[in-house]
């Protein structure tokens, strides 16, 4: 296990490499009334390419767990990054719709590896010592990643070319590659953590609902930054205007996460700061359409919608086990990219009928008052789960 401070150095290079993912993954978003103009496309395309970067992970998140176990959690890293790369590359070259969607779906499958693996990494490293905080690091780089796609990436495809954009999300994913392999080092492992227990053994309905309330917030979540710019923009904004409006909600978000998990730790009340995250975040989206160019909306539709990921997060490990937590974590983000896959599309097909993104806000907020109820279901299950 390395020390103290090369852990944290560890950390801050996974927290880079995740980073990269997000990055990747809103480039679509931040770039999309350019991509529409080139490829001659509308918001349901649009929300297809978005929701395609993490379709792989409905088939490859379980496998994904077990693949480590037998190559190791850094070469399946290394392996992740090199697909985004790869992915990334294609899709500069296309010059078609169609490439367009295999490049993305190739860069989807390594951002999927690398998102499981590196919280297995940060398990590892961190184990027994300071784990919740490096935990909320790692959540972070994800609202991180998307703001800086939508305050970068605009600006540089306006300076230079939409290419030029897309160049620049492959170059952060090479950087992150070059980083896990000239820096991070397989981390030791007791040998109880190698033994996993069968699946029947892993509490499956628990971790369906667990997963299901962890998607159905990225639903809500997702709606923001998949689908802000388009909604400000019809609204008269330019398009850097747009993105960066809908970045506060994303750098508001980066702030409270590491609050709201604190809360919960330090009063008990998990649930209630959920409760409490979620509902608030759902009166926000419904009124997000009727303010659209609120910076205050913005802004604490990021403060309010950020307290719930450290305690949605911490749900599974109520019911796991060290030997269960493998197949546990595979259902669980199994159902998260099953949420996060069908959302943008379903939302953009709605957006194009309604002839408004405001539509996909509404689906949001829908989709948040679901995850309240899958929340109290899954606190049913653990009960009967525990006086059996």
């Amino acid at each position: 296990m390395p020390s103290s401070s090369n852990r944290w150095t560890i950390l801050a290079i996974l927290f880079f490499v995740r980073t990269t993912m997000a990055f990747q993954f809103q480039a679509v978003a931040a770039l999309s009334p350019l991509m529409m103009t080139r490829f001659s496309v509308g918001l349901a395309d649009i929300g297809l390419l978005i929701g395609l970067y993490l379709s792989p992970g409905i088939a490859i998140a379980f496998p994904s767990a077990l693949l480590a176990r037998i190559f190791g959690d850094r070469k399946l890293v290394l392996v992740g990054l090199a697909l985004m790369v790869a992915g990334g590359l294609w899709m500069v070259l296309a010059s078609s719709w169609e490439a367009q969607l295999g490049g993305r779906l190739l860069a989807g499958v390594g951002g999927v590896i690398i998102n499981l693996i590196l919280t297995k990494l940060v398990t590892d490293y961190f184990a027994g010592r300071e784990i919740s905080t490096a935990m909320a690091i790692l959540v972070n780089s994800w609202p991180i990643g998307i703001a800086l796609a939508l305050v970068l990436l605009p600006g540089v495809a306006a300076a230079g070319s939409l290419t030029l954009a897309a160049a620049l999300v492959v170059a952060f994913a090479a950087i992150g590659l070059l980083l896990i392999f000239c820096f991070i080092r397989e981390p030791s492992r007791a040998p109880a953590a190698n033994r996993a227990a069968p699946l029947r053994d892993t509490p499956i309905a628990g971790m369906l609902l667990s997963g299901s309330v962890w998607g159905l917030y990225n639903v809500g979540l997702a709606m923001v930054f998949a689908f802000g710019p388009a909604l400000l923009i019809e609204q008269g904004y330019e398009l850097t205007s747009a993105t960066s409006l809908t970045s506060l909600a994303l750098w508001s978000l980066a702030v409270s996460i590491p609050i709201g998990g604190y809360l919960a730790d330090r009063t008990g009340k998990g649930d209630l700061v959920i409760l409490v995250s979620i509902l608030g975040f759902a009166v926000l989206l419904t009124l997000a359409p009727e303010w659209p160019g609120s910076l205050a909306l913005f802004v604490a539709i990021g403060i309010v919608g950020g307290l719930a990921p450290g305690p949605i997060m911490s749900l599974p490990s109520r019911m796991l086990t060290p030997a269960t937590s493998a197949g546990g974590m595979g259902v669980f983000f199994s159902i998260f990219y099953l949420d996060s896959v069908l959302a943008p599309i379903i939302a953009g097909w709605l957006s194009d009928q309604a002839g408004s993104a405001a539509v996909a806000f509404h689906f949001g907020a829908v989709a948040l008052i679901g995850a309240v109820l899958c929340l109290l279901a899954y606190r049913r299950f653990e009960t009967r789960a525990q006086l059996a």
